[in-house]
């Protein structure tokens, strides 16, 4: 990784600068958004870049240039407006109508090479009319933490908004007790929306039907264009957000993922995960697993994240059934549980190496595996990359040969749930073609990474940034994340 450092960079050719921005969004009006303007920062050292994202808008990595990156999404040169959108939200249950982007704007909307919209937002980038006393500004454990967080949620297959540049700003910053100031940050997010079910939220508290219709007919013509031409499309809008959103969460739990606040304002109207903050990985198999410390009551634990995604689609049907049929809305929320159950059988099953298991007996072995890891409690990730490890082709001979020579020891009490899904994983095995036997173990390979997230890995990450400034394990954490390793 190449950094670079400048106090000064203009330069009309750079390829951020060039790009075919839109005004979607800007085209709404005032009443969506404030323009704002960006912080000046001391300092700009750039920490992360992602190539892998340039060439989806025509760019080309061997040709943009560190400074090009300083320029366009660290002094922010040649670009305005700047938008600071402007949304309510439900946090923790309570309506908070004192919201909006409070260290962040929307720097443009660019159409990839997909024909899809998606926008560069940035997070720490200054105050704004919704900072609230805040500074408006990110941290650099922050901004690592939610480059780590994107890449590894998207190589795990979920639905996420990406880190397009984290740049590294000069400015001390003081947090909550902490005696001494801290390394500051300011991130570019590429994401399919940043319109957020809070948007929705405000409009219905200000009493604007007329708004509200006039953004949802946006949200249809540019991320449901599908729709546009059908008759009812609103009520089709909502049904397929159902669906959406339904499938994320499933993609989280399969992940052993916890956002940790699911508040409102952070619900995608695209159903695309997004800002990562006191974010975990499950350790272990625990649905009380709390990943904000500030969650006292665990209402956004591991194991309520369906119920409250499903809880905020509900809540979202208030200010949309000024467009949208109420009974309509409640009919398409009644699948949310099929689409979720759907989504996370799929993608555990492909976990234990089945990517088009039809059996009879495929739930049986699913519940057991769920069953083991709550009651042994060894590592959640670690059960699956030892089937990775150990798998093989012995597996159809034996039970006794299922995970033999792995690392799992069951803890007294589940040797026998353990032992039954030896069985019934040598059963499900032999039912099948041995020509089979090579596609299980590239299945198991590809949904079963070495490298998780869990809290240390992460701890440790920093730690080397923090005390001697050395980058080279986020950058090798990154490329394992990246390579499956």
């Amino acid at each position: 990784m190449t950094l670079a450092e400048t106090p000064n960079y203009k330069n009309s050719s750079n390829p951020f600068l060039t790009l075919n921005y839109e005004s979607a969004l800007e085209s709404l009006g005032d009443d969506y958004y404030d323009e704002v303007a960006a912080a000046e920062f001391p300092q700009h050292i750039l920490r992360w870049r992602n190539d892998e994202l340039l060439p989806r808008f025509g760019l080309d990595p061997q040709v943009v240039k560190d400074e090009d990156f300083i320029a366009a999404f660290g002094q922010f040169q040649g670009r305005k407006p700047l938008l600071a959108l402007r949304y309510h939200g439900y946090q923790f249950g309570e309506y908070n109508g004192q919201l909006g982007d409070g260290r962040g704007f929307l720097y443009g909307q660019v159409r990839a090479n997909d024909g899809k919209l998606y926008d560069f937002g940035t997070k720490g980038s200054g105050r704004t009319p919704y900072s609230r006393g805040g500074d408006g500004m990110l941290t650099l454990k922050g901004g690592v933490r939610e480059v780590l967080a994107a890449e590894a949620l998207h190589y795990l297959g979920v639905r996420t908004s990406r880190c397009l540049s984290m740049i590294e700003t000069g400015l001390p910053l003081w947090r909550g007790d902490e005696p001494s100031p801290t390394r500051s940050s300011v991130m570019v997010r590429m994401s399919s929306s940043h319109i957020r079910f809070g948007t929705f939220e405000r409009l219905h508290y200000f009493q604007r039907p007329d708004l509200t219709k006039k953004l949802l007919d946006h949200v249809i013509e540019q991320y449901y264009r599908h729709l546009n031409a059908e008759e009812d499309k609103y009520a089709l809008f909502y049904a397929e957000l159902v669906k959406r959103v339904a499938e994320l969460v499933a993609q989280w739990m399969a992940a052993g993922f916890c956002h940790g606040v699911l508040n409102t304002d952070n619900m995608s109207i695209t159903g695309e995960s997004f800002d990562y903050g006191p974010y975990g990985f499950i350790p272990t198999y625990e649905p009380y697993f709390i990943a904000a410390y500030f969650d006292y009551s665990g209402r956004y634990c591991y194991g309520n994240q369906p119920s409250i995604c499903q809880l905020n689609l509900q809540i979202l049907q208030e200010p949309l059934k000024a467009i949208i049929d109420k009974g309509e809305m409640e009919v398409a929320l009644a699948r949310f549980d099929e689409y979720y159950q759907a989504e996370y059988s799929s993608l555990m099953l492909k976990k234990l190496g089945f990517g088009e298991l039809v059996h009879l007996q495929a739930q049986e072995l699913l519940n057991l595996t769920i069953e083991f890891l709550k009651v042994s409690q060894v590592g959640y990730h670690q059960f699956f990359y030892e089937m990775v490890r150990t798998f093989s082709s012995k597996w159809r001979d034996e039970p006794a040969f299922v995970m033999n020579g792995s690392d799992i020891v069951p803890v007294p009490g589940a040797s026998a749930i353990f032992d039954d899904w030896c069985i019934l994983y040598h059963q499900i095995l032999n039912d099948l073609e041995r020509e089979r036997t090579d596609i299980i173990s590239q299945t198991l390979a590809v949904n079963n990474p070495k490298t998780v997230l869990l809290r240390p890995v992460i701890e440790s990450t920093w730690e080397s940034i923090a005390q001697e400034d050395n980058w080279q394990p986020f950058y090798e954490l990154i490329k394992a994340i990246q390579s499956r390793r």
